[in-house]
C-alpha cells in the first residue's frame, strides 16, 4: 500500500527483533535454571552423614543427626577375640567425649569369623549389659564386598582401606568426610589422640562462632 508521498508502507524495522524475544528470554530461563541444577548437584556431594542406615530396633534413620559432631565408625563383633578390650575403651572413648561433640556409632557384623551371629535384640542386649555401651548402634550389616551398605561403600572409598575383619575403626568429622581409617589390630587406645585433637578443634571453632 502506498502513503500519500507515494512510497511503499513498510513495517517498523524493530517488531522483527521482538518476534524473537519471548522465545530467547525462555532460552535465557532455561540455562540460568540448568546452572542453579548443576551447582547444586555439585554442592550436594555424598558424604558420611548424606546416608540413612537401619538402627538396632529396626528403624530406618539418617546419619545427618551427627553431622556437626566427629564420629568413629566401628565394625563390631560379640564373639571376637578383640572383643572385651574394644567394647571397654570405645564406651570409654564415648564416656568421656561424648555425646554432643562425638559418638562411637557401632554396626554390628557377621561376615568375618561368623562371630556375630546373634539378632539385633540380643546384640543390644548384650553391649548394653555387659559394657554399658550408651553409643549408638545400627542393625546387623555386611561392611565389606558387594553387599556393603553404600555408608560403608563410601568409607572404604575414601580412604582405600576395607574391612578384613572385626573391629575397624573410621574417624570421620563434623562435614562427613573420614580423617583416616585403622584396622583390628590398631586399639582404641593408640587411636584416641586423632580423635581428642578432633573433638578438641570442633568445640574451639564452636566457641569462636559464638
Amino acid at each position: 500500500m502506498l502513503d500519500p508521498e507515494g512510497s511503499v508502507e513498510h513495517q517498523p524495522a524493530s517488531s522483527f527483533p521482538k518476534v524473537l524475544l519471548i522465545p530467547l528470554a525462555m532460552l535465557l530461563a532455561i540455562a540460568a535454571l540448568l546452572l542453579l541444577a548443576f551447582s547444586a548437584t555439585r554442592q550436594k556431594e555424598p558424604d558420611f552423614y548424606t546416608f540413612k542406615v537401619v538402627n538396632i530396633r529396626g528403624k530406618l534413620v539418617s546419619l545427618e543427626k551427627y553431622r556437626g559432631s566427629v564420629s568413629l565408625v566401628v565394625n563390631v563383633a560379640s564373639e571376637c577375640g578383640y572383643t572385651d578390650s574394644h567394647y571397654k575403651a570405645l564406651q570409654q572413648l564415648q564416656r568421656d567425649l561424648g555425646p554432643y561433640h562425638f559418638n562411637v556409632l557401632a554396626f554390628p557384623c557377621n561376615q568375618f569369623g561368623q562371630q556375630e551371629p546373634d539378632t539385633n535384640k540380643e546384640i543390644e542386649s548384650f553391649a548394653r549389659k555387659t559394657y554399658g555401651a550408651s553409643f549408638p548402634m545400627f542393625s546387623k550389616i555386611t561392611v565389606s564386598g558387594a553387599g556393603a551398605i553404600p555408608a560403608f561403600k563410601y568409607l572404604i572409598a575414601s580412604t582405600g582401606e576395607e574391612p578384613t575383619w572385626n573391629f575397624w575403626k573410621y574417624l570421620v568429622d563434623p562435614n562427613g568426610k573420614v580423617v583416616k581409617a585403622w584396622d583390628s589390630t590398631v586399639s582404641v587406645e593408640e587411636i584416641r589422640p586423632h580423635v581428642t585433637e578432633l573433638v578438641r578443634k570442633l568445640i574451639l571453632k564452636k566457641k569462636d562462632e559464638l
